[in-house]
């Protein structure tokens, strides 16, 4: 721990750090029992690991971006710039964490398995498969049952691949579905879906305890079928909610016995399909398997006031709304990220598996109708004629068929598997554990999505069922009110009712779940950064449609109401435009509508997840600076704004012919850069880049970044030019701007490959020709696939061209919020670019090298990012070759103070000479301009053959001589053979691992 601390002392001539300061950082609130490491000790350490920028200047670290407590970690928050401009002041410095004293406490949290897989797993086991899928089979035939098994399946699987999507874009907390909805596509309708959803887990409950209702009073052989129902219902329910109250971890233990029993049911099942019917269960329907039977059952039989396709469907589908089981609970889960993909997927896999596997043995063992009567069997009376089915299997059931009397086999017997399996007790089991385990999920879903939307405060008068009791904010108010809806339900008695209303409240989740990873996905937020890559925006589409559809033919009166009720409630919120700010993709669509209608982003909030780098670039006449355009072109171009600034001198505007605007318009479009141009007139280039960063733009659509060329000849020009250019970037600085300075090897201005008389009709004398450059055709023609755009008079660069795999090195020194990941993330999404892999350098220490790249490691990942590889520099300390630090010492010393000038009136010398250096200036920064040199040696040792390098810039001190910031860049981008972005963000978080 003492060597960072001596690295800061370092930095400060003459500087100590105090040996005590008062706490400003608290610890945790919470820990989570996943994180199996204890921190602390790691962030005293990572607390003084500073840039060699400044030693109040942070390495990025994953506090930064934290802004909970679930992490087991300590939040921090960066220096802003205002800070990292003044002086360094040793009161200034970061004090340790300190611990509040506060105790810990450990959280119930469930992995994947238990939290996802099982738990969708038994609610789609539930009340359908056991009670009503035979009878399925039985009218819609083994053909149209399994269209209704793979349509549901198409539905919940591509509904799956979105959710996974959705949850794997940023941590997801509590409130499941309606989580989702809302944080992807805004209150309007994620606050209703939500309300929907929450009553649609309440009527599922209602569902799967009248079907073990059903169970109870046929084993008990009860008459009043359906008081019978109520009671039994009525009781098992009130049942369930002291379970409920006992909290999640007696709920889980509960589910793991439910999980066990219907496997042993199932297994059960399926042997009991292989053994010999005996008399009693051929009265009933059940010979075996036998082809005449199979082929039988293959066609619909439809019968009844039900019987009809898609009453059928509509009944089955309940079974298949068990797959956002693990969703529902996610602020309860390990990692949601990872855990609700594997999980759902896995569940849906082996469910469908098992459906199938029971309605086709089932269809192939079991006779439609059976009397259940032994003396209907022929061998007792082989002279009785009969002509059905039943006949060639030794049994006369024509009497009850023609009568419709039948009172068992496939189409009339509910409770077929039990009489199907090796023992019936065990299949009544099988039935009990699913229809309590899923009326227990959908009774625990129900209440945690309900609080969250309460929490939010969208609504009116149901903030009173938000408030949470005990350490996992257990919701008691909302288990009694979803008690009381599922108890209503459950008096209606019938099992066959009630489906059909799941079925199109849970198809509406589903439709605009689907629709949310849809947009996101078009609307192509950098936001949008998801983990699971395994869907498509187009299938989710498709779905979305599909859910809709059904809805109306399922039930078309109950899809109007549903419909109906949507709209008011999307209605209300849209009038009471809720303050609420969740960064979802119709902001990121309004953002790419105003490219082409601006007044369409106006009031919109800015929020993290949609924050795209928007650029004055200054590049004087666009067609004299292509590398430049074309950069920022390259990310910026159909999801951003580009706008190229073009400053021209009072005393130089009457040799800026009028026609030129239009010239250079046309050369954006003719290179199709989506750009916006604008010139100024302006006194000095800080004068005018101040305007144009003041006044450009329209709402939302402002630069937020500047970006200019490198100025290679800061050490000739005249030093009011260089003044005028270092002002530039600290205005900018005190502008709130990200700053980005692209540095290429041959230079950016290509006057010479200009023709004499274009020349003069567009240049602008106040972007001087600042080097010596060559035409960048050569380095187009070592890459032979020269890109597509621009026309062949125009000059081609290499951002045009297709960079292979080369690498972009990204050498994040200093904790900027984040830019200098986003910019070449967003590179990587070019067609030019996508093969090139990211390479992250960090600051480090040899001690503590592992530790530093695994939390780097999981910094980037919970940001999404791909990334190739993360190096820890541990050697930046070491001294810097004698004759690289000779170069920097002789690219100051022409603008050092000489004797002579050093006894006069320094101060208003130095008012009139601002880019002169005294000795007491080079020894302040000497400590970090031998960590820069040695930087920039690393920089050239690493990342010669790289495409691009990336490099943290550091930020000068308000006292800091032009000159001597000039030299600090210069020495660490100096001999870089591929383009260099000397980048740095205003200090304000621009990439984030949250959802909301």
């Amino acid at each position: 721990m003492s060597r960072p601390i001596a690295h800061i002392r370092n930095l400060i001539p003459g500087g100590r750090l105090p040996d005590s300061r008062p706490p400003e950082n608290n610890l945790q609130d919470v820990t989570m029992n996943l994180e199996k490491v204890d921190y602390v000790m790691e962030q005293e350490q990572d607390k003084r690991k500073m840039s060699i920028f400044n030693p109040l200047d942070p390495t990025p670290k994953f506090e930064f971006y934290a802004k909970d407590t679930w992490t087991g970690r300590i939040k921090s928050a960066r220096p802003s710039l205002d800070v990292l401009r003044k002086s360094p002041d040793p009161d200034d410095l970061p004090p340790p964490p300190e611990d509040d004293g506060r105790p810990k406490v450990k959280l119930v949290r469930f992995g994947w398995v238990l939290g996802v897989m099982i738990r969708c797993m038994l609610n789609i086991w539930g009340v359908i498969m056991f009670l009503r899928l035979p009878w399925i089979t039985s009218q819609a035939g083994i053909i149209l049952t399994y269209v209704i098994i793979f349509m549901s399946v198409t539905i919940t699987t591509i509904t799956a691949t979105s959710v996974s999507a959705i949850s794997t874009n940023g941590k997801v907390y509590s409130g499941g579905t309606y989580f989702l909805i809302s944080r992807s596509l805004g209150p309007e309708l994620g606050a209703p879906i939500g309300l929907l959803f929450s009553f649609a887990n309440a009527l599922a409950c209602s569902l799967n305890t009248v079907g073990f209702a059903e169970t109870v009073r046929d084993v008990l052989k009860m008459v009043d079928d359906v008081n019978d129902v109520r009671i039994i219902g009525t009781i098992t329910v009130c049942i369930l909610l002291l379970i409920t109250f006992a909290g999640m971890a007696w709920e889980a233990k509960a589910q793991i016995l439910f999980f066990i029993a219907l496997l042993i049911s199932l297994a059960n099942y399926f042997v009991g399909t292989l053994l010999p019917p005996t008399p009693e269960k051929q009265a009933v329907g059940f010979f075996g398997y036998r082809a005449e039977i199979f082929v039988d059952n293959l066609l619909p039989s439809f019968r009844g006031k039900d019987g009809s396709f898609f009453r059928m469907f509509s009944i089955f589908f309940p079974s298949a709304t068990g797959i956002l089981s693990g969703v529902n609970i996610c602020g309860d889960l390990k990692d949601p990220s990872g855990g609700i993909p594997k999980g759902t997927l896995l569940a849906i896999f082996w469910t469908t598996v098992s459906y199938l596997l029971i309605a086709i043995t089932v269809a192939a063992s079991v006779v439609r109708d059976a009397s259940g009567n032994l003396n209907d069997s022929l061998a007792l009376d082989s002279s009785i004629q009969c002509s059905g089915l039943g006949c060639k299997l030794g049994w006369n059931f024509d009497h009850c068929e023609q009568n419709h009397t039948c009172s068992f086999g496939l189409a009339n017997y509910f409770q077929i598997l039990t009489t199907a399996s090796g023992t019936g007790h065990l299949i009544t089991i099988g039935i009990f554990a699913a229809t309590l385990s899923s009326a227990l999920g959908f009774l625990v879903s129900a209440p945690k999505i309900f609080q969250c939307l309460c929490k939010d405060n969208i609504y009116p008068y149901i903030g009173f069922f938000g408030k949470g009791y005990g350490k996992n904010q257990e919701p008691l108010r909302g288990y009694l009110l979803m008690f009381f809806i599922a108890l209503a339900f459950i008096l209606i008695g019938d099992l066959n009712t009630i489906a059909p209303l799941i079925s199109n409240f849970f198809l509406c989740s589903y439709g605009l779940i689907n629709f949310s990873c849809f947009h996101a996905t078009i609307t192509k937020s950098p936001g949008w950064r998801p983990h699971y890559h395994y869907f498509s925006p187009w299938t989710s589409l498709f779905a979305a449609f599909l859910s809709f559809i059904l809805m109306f033919l399922f039930t078309w009166w109950a899809a109007l109401v549903t419909f109906a009720i949507v709209l008011s409630l999307l209605g209300y919120v849209t009038y009471k435009k809720p303050k609420i700010n969740w960064g979802t993709s119709y902001q990121a669509s309004f953002y790419n509508m105003a490219l082409s209608f601006s007044m369409s982003l106006t009031g919109v909030e800015d929020h993290v997840k949609n924050f795209r780098p928007q650029c004055l670039v200054l590049t004087g006449p666009p067609n004299v600076r292509p590398a430049l355009v074309d950069f920022v072109g390259t990310f910026t171009k159909n999801i951003s704004l580009m706008i190229c600034g073009n400053i021209f001198m009072v005393e130089e505007k009457s040799r800026f012919p009028q026609h030129s605007t239009d010239m250079l318009v046309d050369w954006l479009n003719q290179r199709k850069v989506r750009a916006f141009y604008t010139s100024f007139t302006a006194d000095s280039l800080t004068e005018g880049t101040h305007s144009l960063m003041q006044a450009s733009g329209l709402g939302k659509l402002k630069p937020n970044t500047l970006v200019l060329g490198y100025k290679t000849n800061w050490q000739e020009c005249k030093p009011e030019r260089l003044q005028d250019y270092f002002n530039t970037i600290s205005d900018a600085f005190d502008s709130s701007y990200g700053i980005a300075v692209l540095r290429m090897m041959d230079g950016l201005d290509i006057r010479e490959d200009l023709t004499s008389g274009r020349s003069s009709a567009i240049d602008n004398p106040a972007f001087e020709a600042d080097e010596n450059t060559k035409s960048e055709n050569e380095e187009t023609d070592r890459n032979s696939d020269i890109s597509d755009d621009g026309s062949n008079d125009q000059v081609k660069t290499v951002f045009q061209t297709k960079q292979g795999r080369k690498t972009i090195d990204i050498y994040w020194i200093s904790d900027d919020g984040g830019l200098t990941l986003l910019v070449p993330y967003l590179l990587t999404r070019r067609n030019r670019w996508k093969k090139s892999k990211i390479r992250v350098f960090v600051l480090g220490d040899q001690e503590t090298m592992q530790e530093d790249h695994k939390d780097m490691k999981m910094l980037l990942k919970r940001f999404r990012l791909e990334i190739e590889d993360i190096i820890v520099i541990t050697d930046v300390d070491k001294p810097p070759l004698a004759k690289n630090l000779q170069r920097y010492d002789d690219s100051v010393a022409p603008f050092r103070l000489t004797e002579e000038q050093s006894r006069g009136d320094l101060q208003e010398f130095r008012r009139l000479n601002p880019w002169t250096v005294s000795d007491k200036d080079l020894e302040a920064i000497r400590p970090k301009i031998e960590r820069t040199v040695r930087l920039n040696e690393i920089i050239k040792k690493n990342s010669n053959h790289a495409a691009l390098v990336v490099v943290s810039l550091p930020v000068p001190d308000l006292n800091c001589p032009s000159s001597l910031y000039m030299a600090w860049m210069e020495a660490l981008s100096f001999g870089i053979h591929c383009p260099a972005l000397l980048i740095r963000g205003n200090q304000e978080n621009v990439m984030t691992f949250y959802c909301q």
